[in-house]
């Protein structure tokens, strides 16, 4: 007989493994949403735990508050909140229905005038955030916030009327791209990865490949990392590998880097395990909550990368 309030997932696995180091990393510092998605992910664990972890960040206007994003606090909806809720209940097989439906509502609420999404919606002024993401009374808009979100709303087959301009800024900020820096590429290629226009999307992701080979955004050889320059107003050593680009092996980015550039960048995220079995972040770390709360974010998904790819963690 099992006793009683037994847990109901399996056995963690041997503790020598890059996830068993990390799970013992998730129990003991993340938040509850991070917990749960850690056993979805790894463990066996059902998705309905973590659609009910991440209830709490929902507000009556159907966006998402409460420092879900850890660079963001307060309770107030922001766009960067509703898109990371986005990307968890796509990572678990939930992005659709009316609760998706309703998200969109608040999307279409704080959009511009363009139907595209600003990074930061004023109604954040009063509440902490970090200071490298301003706070305007008149925001414009981002492919940075909007790319992310357009791209998971069609890999889903979402349709929604916020959607069509939407996705037309998504064209025209991706395809005028000249001088970028790594985090704008990441959004581009986040919604050429969906964009129902294939060939249109290849040709985009060709030129940005070409793009991010010229201004040198990424670094190609881990070893020397120094040698890459970083971009203006990130942190001291805030470099961008090649995982970064190509999450998965099915990423457009994944042709803009040779197989050992490739193979490399994957090596040294195994490498950037921490001796407490987390990964650390690399961007500004403004206030000690922010960066604890972040750390288990990060961990989940250097795992979830390590394993798209195809090497062991566990």
């Amino acid at each position: 007989m099992a006793e009683t309030g037994a847990s109901p997932l399996p056995p963690t696995p041997p503790a020598h493994t890059p996830l068993a180091r990390a799970e013992h990393f998730v129990w003991l510092t993340a938040r509850v949403l991070e917990q749960r998605r850690f056993a979805y992910h790894f463990l066996g664990g059902g998705a309905d735990a973590v659609e009910t972890a991440l209830s709490a960040y929902r507000n009556e206007d159907d966006g998402y508050g409460h420092a879900l994003e850890p660079d963001l606090r307060g309770p107030v909806s922001q766009p960067l909140h509703t898109g990371h809720a986005l990307r968890v209940l796509d990572s678990i097989g939930r992005c659709g229905g009316q609760r998706v439906e309703r998200m969109c509502r608040y999307l279409t609420s704080v959009s511009t005038q363009d139907g595209a999404l600003p990074t930061i919606h004023p109604s954040q002024r009063g509440y902490p955030a970090a200071p490298f993401l301003p706070i305007v009374d008149d925001p414009p808009s981002e492919l940075l916030a909007t790319g992310p979100v357009v791209g998971l709303l069609h890999r889903n087959e979402v349709w929604h009327a916020w959607l069509f301009r939407a996705t037309d800024f998504c064209w025209q900020a991706v395809e005028s791209l000249d001088k970028s820096h790594p985090y704008e590429i990441e959004a581009a290629v986040a919604f050429l990865d969906s964009a129902p226009d294939r060939p249109r999307a290849e040709a985009a992701a060709d030129r940005l490949g070409r793009l991010v080979r010229e201004q040198r955004l990424a670094a190609l050889d881990p070893a020397r990392p120094g040698t890459f320059p970083v971009a203006p107003g990130y942190a001291p050593g805030e470099h961008h590998f090649p995982y970064d680009y190509a999450k998965t092996p099915g990423s457009l980015a994944r042709a803009w880097f040779t197989d050992a550039e490739m193979t490399g960048s994957l090596e040294f995220l195994v490498s950037q395990q921490q001796e407490d079995g987390g990964w650390p972040i690399r961007r500004h770390q403004w206030a000690p909550s922010t960066a604890l709360e972040a750390r288990p974010i990060a961990t989940i998904e250097a795992l979830r990368t390590l394993r798209a790819h195809g090497l062991p963690v566990g």
